[in-house]
């Protein structure tokens, strides 16, 4: 384990939200965009996110989950006005170097997602909560939280974009990843270390040899589905590795799409 990272003698005890903090340390996120592969999960992604947010109207996005800032980049670079929300200000640093080299300024904020609305205060058309960061929150109390944060963020139409991996597949029939969308370095090992149900202990290991490790819930996609409707989003649309689900057996990755505009009973708006 890289000494940075600070798991204890029971690494796989840790089921905190707040463990992200120390997860994403300064030599970790160095290397994350050789995790990512920019140009290659540009091309693995296609023009997907984009089409499904101006199918939409959408004009004005929330990033919640920033990151390195691949996704604020892209939507940016296609005419979106964006803001960039990462818990983490090492992300935040990473994401804003990142957009400058590429000649644009991100609107940043730290927010911490179960209280965003203490640090945004308007309205969006969408909301978008990519790269698996969901699975960061460990309880449901946490995760139920962030979602009303989100559906209070939006405007009265607007739509929540949010995704994870397969944990189901991976808890029921083994890791069986083809990096083929969302991790596309070349030599870059990301692949659970231990899975139970309520835990997704992922090993990433780079060129170099440097190990580093994330703890995540593994969320199952009914379940995701289940708390979106709770929380008050009445129409989702989930999709397998950009694919209408009931099409693709066993994706890597779930997107699902949420809207949040009222649909009386009838079915009429």
């Amino acid at each position: 384990m890289n000494e940075g990272q600070s798991y204890g003698t029971d690494p796989v005890s840790v089921r905190d939200t707040d463990q992200y903090k120390s997860e994403y340390i300064d030599s970790f996120v160095d290397k994350w965009d050789q995790l990512i592969d920019w140009d290659a999960r540009e091309n693995s992604e296609g023009r997907f996110f984009i089409d499904e947010l101006r199918k939409k109207g959408v004009k004005r996005v929330l990033d919640v989950a920033t990151g390195t800032g691949f996704h604020s980049v892209r939507l940016l670079q296609s005419g979106f006005d964006v803001v960039s929300v990462d818990g983490s200000p090492v992300m935040l640093a990473k994401a804003f170097e990142n957009a400058k080299k590429r000649e644009l300024i991100l609107t940043t904020i730290q927010a911490d997602w179960r209280w965003l609305t203490r640090d945004v205060h308007e309205k969006f058309d969408a909301i978008i909560c990519l790269g698996n960061s969901f699975t960061h929150l460990f309880s449901e109390n946490d995760r139920r939280k962030a979602l009303a944060e989100f559906y209070a963020a939006l405007k009265h139409d607007g739509i929540l974009v949010i995704d994870q991996r397969n944990y189901g597949s991976i808890i029921d029939n083994g890791f069986k990843s083809k990096h083929t969308y969302y991790y596309c370095g070349d030599n870059v090992k990301a692949e659970p270390e231990y899975t139970d149900a309520g835990l997704a202990r992922f090993r990433y290991e780079f060129p170099d040899k440097s190990v580093f490790h994330l703890n995540m819930f593994p969320l199952r996609q009914e379940y995701t589905r289940k708390l979106l409707t709770e929380v008050g989003f009445q129409c989702i649309s989930t999709y397998g590795d950009f694919k209408e689900t009931h099409h693709q057996d066993e994706p890597d990755f779930f997107v699902h799409i949420a809207e949040k505009k009222y649909m009386q009973e009838s079915g009429t708006e």
